[in-house]
């Protein structure tokens, strides 16, 4: 995502509602958007499954977990990477590099959003605190990826297939291959457009020795590579609607996905990346939300209750 910000407060110590600001779009919050979705439906199916009714507070803790767990891997991605992002003229303006953010306040923002998520998995249950680490771990990972592999980008899958077995988790306490399949599922779409969203760094990073699959292998094949990811995400969620025994609106939502999947792709091509932002931010916002508000409708008409 191009950077637009600029330092925040003027000369002298910044106030703390602006250091919070900072804060908040250093980690950009407001892309949870991208994974709270999928989590969601992995949370209200198991509720479903598990007696038919919303149990507002867990979901609510599910919320809290997510975004903490969140704002702490994007703080420590920033804070790793602030060397990296320097020398890259696309990320040159993020908050940690010009001092909207010191790194002390980004530190203190991870250890607060940490506290937060380890705190929401407490009160969740107690499998969920044991394996809290294990969502941790490839948080910290994934930024130091791009330093000995030219596949950061199954790593980040890897970080993002476990939100919707947590959530799923969270609700039932016990291990599900419904909810295995969807965080493959989510995670391999989010790793195939990671790839793409990677193709406009390639310059940078082979200038710099930052390794990534486009750096390595070229454009035309990260593009091909997000296809073949893309495609068998809908393989997978195609496997959990027939494993949760979906209704109509599922499916159609499906069908919402695979057009949205159709066009992300079109729009991209391997000399022409001047759409990659729509694709990257915009489509699959709405993949996401458009996936959620067809999966909520299909539990309620078979009886999800409030």
């Amino acid at each position: 995502m191009p950077a637009t910000e600029s330092v925040v407060g003027g000369p002298g110590p910044a106030r703390p509602a602006s250091r919070t600001r900072s804060f908040l779009r250093l980690v950009m919050i407001e892309h949870s958007v991208f994974a709270l979705p999928f989590a969601y439906i992995a949370a209200l199916t198991a509720m479903f499954q598990d007696g038919g009714g919303v149990r507002w507070g867990t979901l609510l803790l599910v919320t809290v977990a997510m975004v903490g767990l969140r704002t702490f891997a994007m703080a420590c991605n920033r804070i790793i990477d602030r060397e990296i992002d320097a020398r890259n003229p696309r990320t040159a303006n993020r908050e940690i590099v010009t001092g909207a953010v010191s790194v002390r306040s980004a530190w203190t923002g991870a250890a607060v959003a940490l506290a937060v998520f380890l705190g929401a998995a407490a009160l969740l249950n107690p499998l969920c605190l044991m394996l809290a680490p294990v969502a941790v771990v490839p948080m910290v990972v994934y930024p130091y990826g791009k330093r000995f592999t030219n596949f950061p980008h199954a790593i980040l899958a890897f970080a993002q297939a476990m939100g919707p077995v947590g959530a799923w988790l969270a609700v039932t306490g016990t291990w599900s291959g419904d909810a295995v399949i969807l965080g493959l599922a989510v995670g391999i779409w989010i790793g195939g457009f990671d790839l793409i969203f990677a193709c406009q760094d390639v310059q940078a990073d082979r200038a710099h020795g930052v390794l990534s699959f486009p750096a390595r292998y070229g454009i035309p094949a990260a593009l091909y590579g997000a296809r073949v990811c893309h495609a068998v995400t809908m393989a997978l969620l195609v496997w959990y609607a027939v494993a949760t025994d979906a209704g109509v609106l599922l499916w159609l939502g499906l069908l919402i996905v695979a057009v949205a999947f159709v066009y992300e792709h079109r729009v991209v091509r391997p000399h022409d990346l001047s759409r990659l932002n729509r694709a990257f931010f915009t489509v699959n916002g709405f993949i996401g939300i458009a996936l959620f508000v067809c999966a909520l409708a299909d539990l309620a008409v078979r009886g999800l209750s409030v």
